[in-house]
């Protein structure tokens, strides 16, 4: 697929994997809009990258999602739709059975699933009209296996997994020209990653995959050690949830 010249809409742009994707759509040629929740770290982004478009949006929010839609309209429209914004609750204590865990796990859902079909819906028939067109979304590692400490974000990119391939194909049916892509990370320096010990890769590396796999119309793009848990957890499926989760992090799922 052909990057510069298109406009791209990046959900969850202002920091992080979405920020670093700006930088780099930009510098592939591309137009590029970013969305988020804060406006104080999207005009920072702007300072950053100041020939960014920002709009604040909040995935979860149907109202935003419109709003930002009817924007995007007045701009122009776009030709990629990345999305990128995703959360993830504090590590589950099995000691511990109150409803913040059920609040977290329906923000969980909300913002990583419920999110992204809101907006792909939104977008679908602005996509369908340009003459090559895209859908990125960013599943993960534990859509392979899902890690004890994060059940439900498992189970969010899981879901976003497979209605991604169904999505897909669909288009694919229907003869469209839409690609829909999926990216795969590992675990990445951010944030959101910031308090665990894990191997990491920087943002500016998954990025740089993620491009590359767009041009080359590679559909499923796995990176970093992602690759390789998807060959073990094919072909021995418990060891692969033995990696995801070692036995040194049982003990902080206790009382």
């Amino acid at each position: 697929m052909n990057i510069k010249g298109k406009t791209i809409l990046i959900t969850g742009g202002a920091s992080g994997i979405g920020l670093e994707s700006a930088k780099q759509f930009l510098g592939e040629g591309a137009n590029v809009i970013i969305t988020g929740r804060n406006q104080t770290k999207l005009d920072a982004a702007k300072r950053i990258l100041p020939l960014v478009t920002i709009i604040q949006s909040d995935v979860e929010n149907p109202e935003d999602s419109k709003v930002l839609f009817e924007k995007v309209v007045a701009l122009g429209g776009i030709d990629i739709l990345y999305n990128n914004a995703g959360v993830g609750s504090p590590a589950l204590n099995l000691g511990i059975a109150n409803e913040q865990i059920l609040r977290n796990a329906i923000y969980e859902m909300n913002v990583n699933y419920f999110g992204v079909i809101r907006l792909n819906t939104l977008f679908i028939d602005m996509l369908k009209s340009r003459k090559e067109s895209a859908i990125i979304n960013t599943t993960s590692i534990l859509s392979l296996v899902p890690a004890l400490e994060e059940p439900t974000y498992a189970a969010t990119k899981t879901a976003l997994s497979f209605y991604t391939r169904i999505l897909r194909k669909n288009l694919e049916i229907l003869n469209s020209g839409v690609k829909v892509f999926e990216l795969l990370p590992p675990v990445v320096a951010t944030e959101m990653t910031a308090k665990r010990n894990d191997k990491k890769i920087t943002p500016e590396q998954l990025v740089k995959a993620l491009i590359s796999g767009v041009k080359k119309d590679q559909f499923t793009i796995r990176v970093g050690d992602t690759k390789l848990l998807y060959i073990v957890s094919r072909f021995f499926p418990k060891l692969a949830f033995n990696l995801v989760n070692p036995k040194k992090i049982y003990a902080s799922l206790k009382y």
